[in-house]
């Protein structure tokens, strides 16, 4: 059963791991940041757009923005750039969830996929969905940091929460 508690633990995780994504591909050139990789899609910078792109889009569809398109991902977005644009979604996030309680995940919202198909799940199936995307995505970037010779983040759960004994 999804609830609300651990769906606010796996968002603090996926932050927590972005940042150090981000902070890892900050000091990359474009040419890395741009490099072809068989991974995703396609290049380091594009997987860091898309995973933030999912992060804006199902927060609007969470909010029940149903018809909310996907975000084009050709611009060469700066990593800086994304680093605020995370922060000021997140921020929109937080302040989303301060106003759902477990009783609303049942609720069965519309919205459609980046094709434009419409579709409806629980409001909790979708929170979950979120943050699935987000860590699908952060493993790859981890693998594609690896392949450009950047310094990758360890992003195992335990490694944020662990303390020593």
């Amino acid at each position: 059963m999804i609830d609300l508690s651990t769906i606010r633990t796996l968002l603090e995780y996926t932050d927590w791991s972005n940042t150090r994504l981000l902070d890892a591909a900050l000091p990359l050139s474009d040419e890395q940041l741009d490099r072809p990789l068989e991974i995703g899609p396609g290049t380091l910078r594009k997987i860091l757009i898309h995973t933030y792109n999912g992060e804006y889009v199902w927060l609007r569809r969470w909010r029940g923005d149903f018809d909310t398109k996907w975000p084009s991902e050709s611009e060469p977005t700066p990593v800086a750039a994304l680093i605020a644009a995370h922060a000021t979604n997140n921020r929109e996030r937080d302040a989303y969830l301060a106003r759902v309680f477990d009783a609303d995940l049942a609720k069965v919202q519309p919205y459609r996929d980046s094709k434009g198909n419409l579709f409806q799940a629980p409001l909790g199936e979708m929170l979950m969905q979120g943050v699935m995307h987000s860590k699908h995505h952060q493993a790859q970037a981890c693998n594609a940091l690896r392949r450009l010779g950047g310094a990758w983040p360890e992003l195992d759960y335990m490694m944020r929460i662990r303390k020593p004994g």
